[in-house]
């Protein structure tokens, strides 16, 4: 058994080669530590925008700030000359101080009379989420004009689509049921010149391009039936929800995988800790669901999604694509990419404190970090940790050794992962493991307080003629915290 390989970007690979330099982090700004390379944002921006570009298409960018808390990628985003996308007064407060103007700020998901008192009348774009939000923002906008305030732009977010294949489908708490359309026209009617109607957004919880395409067949019906109201929308926003790019090799998650449901069913070694079972269920003489966790088989991300997309036919449009309906009818195409602007542009690394063996015989590796500071949510992460051994380099006796790494919360669940990890030889304390590709929601939005620990500071690298610069992640864009000198030149 091989485990679980991650793809790992050129440049990450280079700083991960210079153990020093990682070393010297972590002595200035403790362990565990989070690592930004905004250059690999700029990059995947870029890969946006040049498959928008070739498609010909009217577009907007929005970096979702939720994917990730730092400074850095939202200067990064500033630069770019791209919009950010913000889900709190927090996320607005982040985006206005780092320069942003309200004209490139758009603020989506579920949002309270508090938040829509700031929005109103601020000039960012209000995408809203239901019909309440919507008659706050038409009873605030209607006040607004009556005091020469501008017209207040707004998207409206639907759910409910029909499927692209027949089956059960979890419903959303996102968006104004497509049932409830007329009730969206009817209020946009009263609103008259103090609300901007901008178009349509849906996002949906899918990686399938299959399962996007019915969501615009029908979104473009509804924009005809507002234009026949009278109305003017000319944006159609697709959302987020964009693929990551995790292997390079399939096979090895597929094999992992398969050797998983060999364990649970007896006919090989178990690969999980005390029982788990990934989200597999072994009944009835067979294994059945799935794993709990993302798609770590893929190796096309963001803008190969957005390539794909771009050239679905549409049924109800004759079966011409995406991309020349769009066209054809002068709609811009609006998108809120997270997770895949910051693909590989972070990795989370965490000391090793001690080594221990269960009471199984298991070989457990105990970190100095919990799970839920590098695994979303509940989801299994399914690629292994890069390991650094700090202490003298000796050759493997043998096979790969399986060990399970541990967190170091006082909590039996606080295992890192709840599935074996091969590795060259066991970890010794002193050693650094490195979290690959862990910028996109593992930093941030499942980080706890337990224990009264401390949170993980955040580092930003930068390459440099003479290896990489690395500072901490606050507001001073020149604060240089230190220089890492690298053996090996990035690329």
């Amino acid at each position: 058994m091989t485990g679980l390989p991650p793809r790992i970007h050129p440049l990450v690979r280079s700083f991960l080669a210079d153990e020093a330099a990682m070393a010297g982090m972590l002595a200035r700004w403790g362990s565990p530590l989070n690592v930004l390379f905004p250059e690999i944002f700029a990059a995947n921006v870029a890969g946006f925008v040049g498959e928008l570009d070739a498609c010909g298409l009217r577009y907007r960018i929005c970096y979702a700030h939720k994917a990730n808390q730092g400074r850095a990628f939202v200067r990064a985003a500033l630069a770019a000359g791209i919009g950010i996308d913000v889900a709190s007064a927090g996320e607005l407060r982040s985006a206005l101080a780092a320069g942003f103007p309200a004209s490139r700020i758009e603020a989506t998901g579920p949002k309270g009379r508090d938040f829509l008192g700031i929005l109103v009348g601020s000039g960012v774009t209000i995408n809203v989420d239901n019909l309440w939000e919507l008659t706050q923002i038409v009873n605030l906008a209607r006040a607004g004009a009556c005091h020469g305030s501008s017209r207040v732009p707004v998207l409206v977010r639907l759910c409910g689509f029909g499927l692209a294949k027949p089956g059960p489908r979890r419903p959303s708490r996102f968006g104004v049921p497509v049932t409830r359309y007329e009730s969206v026209i009817d209020l946009l009617g009263t609103a008259g010149e103090s609300v901007d109607f901008l178009g349509l957004s849906f996002h949906l919880d899918s990686s399938e391009v299959a399962d996007r395409v019915p969501a615009v067949d029908e979104c473009l019906r509804f924009l005809e039936r507002a234009w026949a109201a009278g109305l003017s929308p000319r944006i159609l926003d697709v959302g987020g929800g964009f693929r990551q790019a995790f292997a390079d090799d399939p096979g090895t998650f597929e094999a992992y995988a398969r050797a998983v449901k060999c364990g649970l069913t007896g006919q090989g070694k178990p690969l999980t800790w005390g029982g788990a079972t990934l989200g597999y269920r072994y009944e009835d003489g067979g294994i059945r669901g799935g794993l709990v966790s993302a798609k770590y088989a893929g190796t096309a991300g963001g803008p190969a999604f957005l390539r794909e997309l771009a050239a679905s036919p549409l049924p109800g449009q004759d079966g011409r694509p995406v991309a020349r309906v769009l066209r054809e009818n002068m709609i811009e195409l609006w998108l809120e990419p997270g997770k895949s602007l910051v693909d590989h542009a972070g990795l989370t690394l965490a000391s090793v404190e001690f080594v221990k063996e269960a009471s199984d015989a298991s070989v457990l590796v105990n970190l100095d970090i919990s799970r839920d500071k590098v695994c979303p949510g509940d989801q299994e992460v399914m690629i292994d940790p890069v390991i650094v051994y700090r202490s003298r380099a000796r050759s493997p006796d043998g096979p790969p050794a399986g060990v399970f790494f541990a967190g170091n919360l006082c909590l039996e669940r606080d295992m890192i992962f709840n599935r074996l990890t091969f590795v060259d030889r066991t970890p010794e304390p002193g050693d650094i493991v490195a979290f690959i590709n862990t910028a996109g929601y593992q930093m941030d939005l499942s980080a706890s307080a337990g224990l009264m620990q401390r949170q993980p500071a955040k580092a930003v690298i930068r390459s440099t003629a003479d290896g990489f610069a690395a500072r901490a992640d606050t507001d001073d864009q020149d604060e240089e915290a230190g220089t890492c000198s690298t053996s090996t030149s990035p690329s």
